[in-house]
């Protein structure tokens, strides 16, 4: 599959997969359906706002040395991977893991049905269920964290729509061990919250909807668009 990644989609582009002719950057084109990444999960329960200010606004800030960091050590990680790993395709991967447990890393994902797209850090499959792991710094769990790696299950199940129906676990595990501290089935009832929340964020982009800003002062200390942000607590 075709796919053509732009800073900024064309109106009609936009008008094709049901959103608003306005400019919204970070998001994909693929067969008349625009995708945000799934990492917009995490950005929505820290602050929404700030989805407006760098991808509708266009304000542009440095990384932050975390995400510099964190952008190191997951290219480490898979350069490791790909001296060992043994290219397949996700069918054959399926059927090898029915009786062997089968990992690949930074595996990309490209929902159209929910209009969501991004890479999932590792997916381990085994003869008992198939798990969606996203490594984060540290161990705290975070709300916006288990949205984001929902994403990743959501979008995970929709490319093995039809070809498998093991159980899928979403799991966050210390970035650089094997240390996973969190996990949680994907249920039908967290699938449906997910869906929720995808949807809302669509209502955000589409102009549906209006974006909220975080309360906590806390939050707006230590947010990258604090010097560019009209809605700044402190």
């Amino acid at each position: 599959m075709q796919l053509k990644e732009t800073s900024h989609i064309r109106s009609e582009e936009i008008q094709a997969s049901g959103l608003e002719s306005r400019k919204v950057g970070g998001l994909t084109y693929v067969r008349g359906t625009a995708l945000f990444p799934i990492s917009w999960l995490h950005t929505q329960e820290f602050c929404e706002y700030q989805i407006f200010l760098e991808h509708v606004r266009g304000i542009k800030v440095t990384p932050t040395r975390s995400l510099t960091e964190g952008k190191q050590e997951h290219q480490r990680l898979y350069d490791n991977f790909k001296k060992v790993a043994v290219p397949a395709t996700f069918e054959e991967m399926l059927a090898e893991s029915e009786k062997v447990r089968v990992i690949s890393r930074e595996f990309k994902v490209f929902d159209t049905r929910h209009g969501i797209y991004g890479r999932i850090d590792e997916v381990l499959l085994t003869p008992d269920g198939l798990v969606v792991i996203d490594d984060k710094p540290g161990m705290r769990v975070f709300l916006s964290s288990m949205q984001q790696v929902r994403g990743y299950c959501l979008a995970f199940k929709e490319r093995a729509r039809g070809l498998d129906y093991r159980n899928i676990i979403g799991a966050l595990r210390e970035r650089g061990t094997n240390n996973i501290y969190w996990q949680e089935p994907f249920t039908t009832a967290v699938e449906e919250g997910t869906v929720g929340l995808v949807n809302h964020i669509r209502s955000l982009i589409t102009g549906a909807k209006e974006f909220g800003s975080a309360d906590n002062p806390n939050k707006c200390r230590s947010c990258r668009f604090s010097a560019k942000c009209d809605r700044i607590l402190v």
